[in-house]
């Protein structure tokens, strides 16, 4: 099965830009998510910290 899907995905011209750009796009997220969570003020995260035990619902 494999052996068929790399065949397919060898044929195809161009094929070894997506990886590159699937990683870049992964990349930038995960390090654009982690520059928001360090910027955020302290009394947001203790906020959002103490949703599970708010009994308010």
């Amino acid at each position: 099965m494999l052996k068929y899907i790399k065949g397919n995905l060898e044929s195809i011209d161009g094929i070894e830009i997506y990886p590159i750009i699937s990683f870049l796009i992964f990349f930038t997220f995960f390090i654009g998510l982690g520059i928001y969570v360090f910027k955020m003020k302290r009394s947001r995260l203790e906020e959002l910290k103490n949703i599970p035990l708010d009994e308010n619902e």
